[in-house]
């Protein structure tokens, strides 16, 4: 066995917040680096944090994960609205809401569970980071999301494979678009950023992208349609950030979810660009929400490796006494940060990244 800092004997492991492709992978390098190497029992909390204050557990061993490196999902399930700290208790046929995070931590203890890695989103980080502050157990975060928008580190598992599924779908609109002489509008996720947007809309051949962190005027994207149909393109491509907002407006709404992580949900924008665009310009245009399938799928290679070292540096990490701690990527590197300093900011896309200025300067409008 490898010599290690501090004893953990059984370890815990939990999934929150949204699904993303890549979180099988990390279950599976933890749990193959925990017990090939250290001799460390690890217990899987079903449905994320309610399983942890529900005690609802299983096993895992290597053998309980086999085959689930290319799988989406997780094999533990996952929640985005139960919060040990705030959980929905039925009382008198009503629901209301609880701290039940001690019971979570004695759920912990009677299981004997020494440490527990939680891979998230910013919700399930900040839980993560209250339990390391509240009762100072071992934790250790592990980033997750496809928006790529966890601060204090350079990319997070999940994002590339969104990524990807949303160039095929531009790549395919493509086609329909040229021979209808139509504008088609893709609305993708992202939340309050503009990462999938940008990275996709490039990479697909977009003609306008619209981000959260550049407001846009509807007549600015009209103009470049205009323009590519003076040229005798009789077809453009529009990528919408749900987060995108027109300049002076807001993000469009799609409803509320107050009992969840992420109670705002956003989405609609792509229809409110789309009727605009073909008010002003006349030109037939279809809108396409490409929504969840964005969650979905095998992960691509690079969210497997990611998600593969994230999950071996979470253990070590663990074992090193790095507690409170999230696993980060400091290309080529991989560390780790205060919990505090991961959840403490959003990023989001620098207006004068050299990405940008590419798309600029091949023509590509952001309706500025």
């Amino acid at each position: 066995m490898a010599k290690t800092k501090f004893v953990i004997k059984r370890l815990g492991i939990l999934t929150g917040g949204g699904d993303a492709p890549g979180l099988n992978a990390v279950i599976r390098a933890a749990v193959k680096v925990a017990v090939r190497n250290y001799g460390i029992s690890v217990v899987g909390f079903e449905d994320g944090f309610a399983g942890l204050v529900e005690n609802r557990t299983r096993k895992l061993t290597p053998r309980e994960v086999v085959g689930i490196l290319p799988r989406g999902g997780t094999i533990l399930g996952t929640t985005n609205r139960e919060n040990p700290f705030y959980y929905p208790v039925k009382e008198n046929g009503e629901i209301v809401y609880k701290d039940l995070s001690q019971q979570a931590l004695a759920n912990l203890n009677s299981l004997g569970v020494q440490a527990l890695i939680i891979i998230g989103g910013d919700g399930s980080l900040k839980i993560a980071k209250e339990m390391w502050e509240r009762y100072s157990f071992p934790v250790i975060g592990v980033p997750k999301t496809i928006d790529n928008d966890i601060a204090a580190t350079d990319q997070t598992f999940g994002f590339d494979t969104a990524v990807t599924t949303a160039t095929e779908a531009i790549d395919k609109l493509h086609t329909t678009a040229e021979a209808h002489h139509r504008v088609m509008v893709l609305e993708v996720m992202g939340r309050y950023t503009g990462w999938i947007a940008l990275h996709a809309g490039v990479a697909g051949g977009a003609d306008v992208i619209l981000i959260p962190e550049i407001p846009f005027a509807v007549d600015k994207v009209c103009e470049k349609i205009l323009e590519r149909q003076r040229e005798g393109k009789k077809f453009s491509i529009v990528v919408v950030a749900e987060g995108a907002k027109p300049v002076g407006g807001e993000m469009v709404v799609k409803k509320i979810v107050k009992e969840s992580f992420e109670s705002v949900r956003l989405g609609g924008i792509g229809n409110v660009v789309g009727e605009q665009i073909e008010r002003t310009t006349g030109i037939e245009t279809r809108v396409t929400v490409l929504g969840h399938l964005q969650r979905g799928g095998s992960p691509s290679s690079f969210d497997r490796l990611l998600a593969t070292r994230f999950g071996a540096a979470a253990v070590n990490f663990l074992l090193e006494g790095r507690f409170g701690e999230m696993v980060s990527l400091r290309t080529p590197d991989i560390t780790s940060v205060p919990l505090a300093e991961a959840v403490g900011s959003m990023r989001r896309v620098p207006l004068g990244c050299d990405l940008i200025r590419a798309a600029r300067q091949m023509g590509i409008s952001f309706g500025d």
